[in-house]
């Protein structure tokens, strides 16, 4: 990118990832510096249109996670200011923050996803809405918050007892899914290219958000040690779910895969608008392993804003 621009990055924000949110937020300003465009750095709050209108940028990095900024919300803002921004719109961003709306895009165009049942989480503590074990997660969080499986072994009660802790008392509906067992495999989209396959093995439990977010605890292996068949089959469902929703920019699409039953084991879970950028996350790591660079990385997610 020849021009120089001033990008506002918008970060941090009130929602769980908020910590996520400015670790990105600020690896993604300094990237933009040290290729020399002009940085304003916006911890969002209540009043980020001011914030947004003082600065008056060329372009806005969003690099917000999760709720207000991955669901539209900050989206539908930006487009009422006419400001140009990285990653998805709002129809995307409303689509696939909301686990149940995702399934109803992509399931008819033949990607393979769990089936799920919307549950009221008091029903839970009456009788299991499926045959353990299964997974409890809210419609529309993402990096594995507030997500539960729930097993025989589990320590949750049989029906589930209210003190248990668990996103059933923080959450009033929550989507029910049967477990996949095997393994959790990850694809970043680059535009509309696939980049890679990563396998993620956490050392402990499952691939939740301190898993995610925390050094050491999950390996990455990328890439992943899997069949060819298999490998192609993740990143075409993962640029096809890209191209559905209509994401711009990076997509990250998350996978379980039964390996004993071959690519009819392997099935998409959910797709995030705003993937991580953090020196943790998956979509910098897939992108080094295809030979770019985390500021060029950068760079081209501010392209495609423009």
């Amino acid at each position: 990118m020849k021009e120089k621009l001033h990008v506002a990055v918008l970060m941090g924000g009130w929602s769980a990832e908020r910590e996520v949110s400015l670790t990105s937020g600020n690896g993604c300003a300094d990237a933009l510096e040290s290729r020399g465009h002009r940085v304003t750095r916006i911890d969002m709050g209540r009043d980020v249109a001011q914030q947004l209108a003082a600065a008056n940028p060329d372009v806005v990095f969003n690099a917000l996670h999760g709720t207000p900024g991955e669901d539209g919300t900050v989206q539908g803002l930006m487009d009422l200011m006419g400001l140009k921004y990285t990653h998805s719109g709002l129809e995307t961003s409303v689509i696939a923050i909301d686990k149940e709306l995702t399934k109803m895009v992509l399931v008819p165009h033949g990607i393979r996803m769990p089936a799920g049942t919307m549950v009221e989480s008091e029903s839970l503590y009456d009788a299991d809405p499926l045959p353990r074990p299964y997974v409890l997660k809210p419609v529309n969080e993402g990096s594995s918050v507030g997500v539960a499986i729930v097993s025989k072994e589990s320590n949750y009660g049989d029906p589930i007892a209210r003190d248990a802790k668990g996103p059933w008392q923080e959450f009033g509906r929550l989507l029910a899914e049967p477990f996949i067992k095997g393994r959790e495999l990850t694809v970043a989209v680059l535009g509309e290219e696939a980049l890679e396959v990563t396998e993620l093995k956490p050392k402990a439990g499952f691939y939740d958000y301190d898993a995610k977010y925390t050094d050491g605890l999950t390996e990455h292996v990328c890439p992943a040690d899997v069949p060819a068949d298999v490998r192609a089959a993740a990143m075409d469902m993962a640029r096809k779910a890209h191209i559905l929703l209509g994401c711009k920019g990076a997509s990250r699409s998350d996978f379980r895969w039964d390996d004993e039953q071959g690519v009819d084991g392997l099935y998409l879970l959910e797709v995030n608008t705003q993937p991580g950028m953090t020196p943790l996350s998956l979509v910098p790591e897939q992108a080094r392993a295809r030979g770019i660079d985390y500021a060029t990385l950068v760079e081209r997610l501010v392209e495609a804003a423009l």
